[in-house]
Formats: C-alpha cells, sequence, structure tokens
C-alpha cells in the first residue's frame, strides 16, 4: 500500500517532517503508536464529578497506558475546560509518554453562560489559538493569556492540533466562529484540525465549513464518527480526504465493541486503500469514573490491552499499523 499523494513534507521540508508534541518537535516516523484522541486533563460543566484534575493520578493512568503498549496520544482538552499544559510535560517526561496537545475550543455546552470565551471573534479565538501554536499554551486559561506554560527543561508547552466541535446537528454562532478560526490556525501554523461530532453528526457540514475556508480535507480529523455506525457515510467521507476517528470504543450501553470492529471492516470493505489510510484510533476515555488510577474503569490501557489486539486479528497487523501508527503520524505532522 503506497503513502497517500497529499503525505505532508512538514515546515523543516524533511522527507518525513515533524510533529509538535509537548515535549518538542519530533520527527514524524518516531512517533509510534498512538491514541489519537485522550486526556489527562479536563474539567467541564457537562461531566460533574468526573474531574480530571490531579497531576499524581492522571500520570500513573499515563504511565499504564505506556506500559500497554501505547506510547503517544493526543491530548484532546482544548482552550478553558481544565488543561494543565505543563503538567502534560511533566507526566511526558516522568512516563516517555510522547503527547500532541490541543488549542481551540470545544461546543459551547461545555462553557457556562457569560465564560469570557464565548465573547471572543473569529479573529480574537484564530490569533489566541495560533499563538498557543507558535508561543506556547498559555499556564492559566484567562482572557489575557499570561504566563506561558514551560516543560521540566524550561521551553514553551506548545500545541501541535487545533479543535473545534459541534453539537448534536446544531452549530450555532460560537461553534461557527470557533470553527472558522480554527480554520484559520490550521492555515498559519500547518496544525490539523480535530472536530468533535456529538453522535458523528453533522460530518458534511463541518467539511463544508473548513474546505470553504481552505483547509484540504486530509487536515481533517472527524471525532467520534463511530457513535453513527454508517460505513458507507465513513467511506463516504474518506473518499472526500477525510480522517475519520474512532473512539467509542468500552462503551457497549451505547454500542460494543464488535460492532465498532464490523462497522470498520466494512467500512475498509467499501473504502479500499484510501479507507484505510483514512482511519485513525483513540479512546476519549475522558473522566474520572473510567480512569483506574481514580479509582474507576476501564482506564486507559483498555484500549492497547483490549481493543487494539481484537483490531488486529480482525484487520490484520498490516491494516492494524496503519490505524494506529502511520495515519496519526501522517495526521498529525506539520505542514
Amino acid at each position: 500500500m503506497t503513502a497517500p499523494d497529499d503525505a505532508p513534507a512538514g515546515r523543516a521540508g524533511s522527507a518525513s517532517g515533524v510533529i509538535r508534541t509537548v515535549l518538542g518537535d519530533i520527527p514524524a516516523g518516531t512517533l509510534g503508536p498512538c491514541d489519537y484522541h485522550d486526556h489527562l486533563f479536563q474539567v467541564t460543566p457537562l461531566l460533574p464529578g468526573d474531574e480530571l484534575d490531579n497531576e499524581e493520578l492522571s500520570g500513573r493512568e499515563a504511565a499504564a497506558m505506556v506500559t500497554a503498549g501505547l506510547g503517544a496520544m493526543v491530548e484532546a482538552t482544548p482552550t478553558g475546560l481544565g488543561r494543565q499544559p505543563a503538567a502534560v510535560a511533566r507526566v511526558c517526561a516522568a512516563t516517555g509518554l510522547k503527547s500532541v496537545h490541543a488549542t481551540g475550543a470545544h461546543h459551547a455546552g461545555h462553557y457556562p453562560a457569560g465564560h469570557w470565551l464565548l465573547e471572543a471573534t473569529v479573529t480574537d479565538l484564530a490569533r489566541r489559538f495560533a499563538a498557543d501554536v507558535a508561543d506556547g499554551l498559555p499556564a492559566a486559561d484567562v482572557p489575557e493569556r499570561g504566563v506561558v506554560a514551560v516543560t521540566p527543561d524550561g521551553a514553551p508547552v506548545r500545541a501541535g492540533l487545533v479543535k473545534a466541535g459541534v453539537r448534536y446537528w446544531q452549530i450555532g454562532p460560537f461553534e461557527r466562529r470557533a470553527l472558522e478560526a480554527a480554520a484559520a490556525t490550521a492555515l498559519t501554523t500547518g496544525v490539523p484540525v480535530m472536530v468533535h461530532l456529538d453522535y458523528g453528526s453533522a460530518a458534511w457540514e463541518v467539511h463544508g465549513i473548513l474546505t470553504a475556508a481552505g483547509v484540504p480535507a486530509s487536515r481533517i480529523v472527524l471525532a467520534h464518527i463511530d457513535r453513527n455506525l454508517d460505513p458507507g457515510l465513513h467511506a463516504e467521507l474518506t473518499a472526500a480526504g477525510l480522517y475519520i476517528g474512532y473512539d467509542g470504543m468500552a462503551r457497549h450501553k451505547q454500542a460494543p465493541d464488535a460492532a465498532l470492529l464490523d462497522c470498520l471492516e466494512r467500512t475498509l470493505a467499501l473504502g479500499g486503500d484510501l479507507a484505510a489510510q483514512r482511519i485513525v484510533i483513540g479512546a476519549d476515555v475522558a473522566r474520572s469514573t473510567r480512569f483506574v488510577a481514580y479509582g474507576g474503569m476501564p482506564g486507559l490501557e483498555y484500549l492497547p490491552r483490549r481493543f487494539l489486539p481484537r483490531l488486529r486479528r480482525a484487520v490484520g497487523d498490516d491494516i492494524g499499523s496503519l490505524l494506529v501508527t502511520t495515519n496519526p503520524a501522517r495526521l498529525l505532522t506539520l505542514t
């Protein structure tokens, strides 16, 4: 299977390009197996009592994931939701985890009424998000960026991806501004765009907004597409060049892992090589009641210990490596 024509060369001009992690830029080929969407720190009013806010416990959870064989992840917590970029950097330095941190904003439901972020213009948002990539993430999410978070070595902790989010079949004024700002950030900094889709909805609408703003489909990943188990839709999205994220495992109240695997296999059968080059895998555990270190389950290690072996048995080692290692590295490479 050949690499897609749009594989990014990277801003440095090298064949492999670089990925911007919290501990600095690394060659894309060194990323390794990657959880494309997860959280070590997150606090949101939509998940009361499920705060991820303890560095020691989140560090233990990260270490368990690394020990289980998954040494890279995207820290997908955007602006204003309890992110702790300096703590992520310390966790990575201690555990060997390679983490790409998000900037951007979630949908408006994650912010209380009157939150300063909800009042920001597209220009303000784009300026802030681009500064997170170029200069470093702020140590505290306040209206004025203030002091930049630093690594244990004193370097700025910089974002390597920009995120936006939409609610179930809703793209309100704030969500549209955030999408437009994410597009501007991607175009000026070279980072990819991740978009949270509630229940996998509004995929084509998000595609339309971002591509109209100039973002190539190959620089967009749609998170939670597997909350809508529609292989025909998934194959169509990959045919359009979009990345799609499967991240709903260990949620059998909604759908069992077997249903995700069946949908993924059917998508591959319908979409062929291009679909295989556009699927990425994550877990989006995201809650303290689902982190073993916080007293919950199944934890960050569920993906490498339980789901990925089943994935590889279903699709084979070559396709499994493509989905878990090659595709996220290509997606996260700066352009």
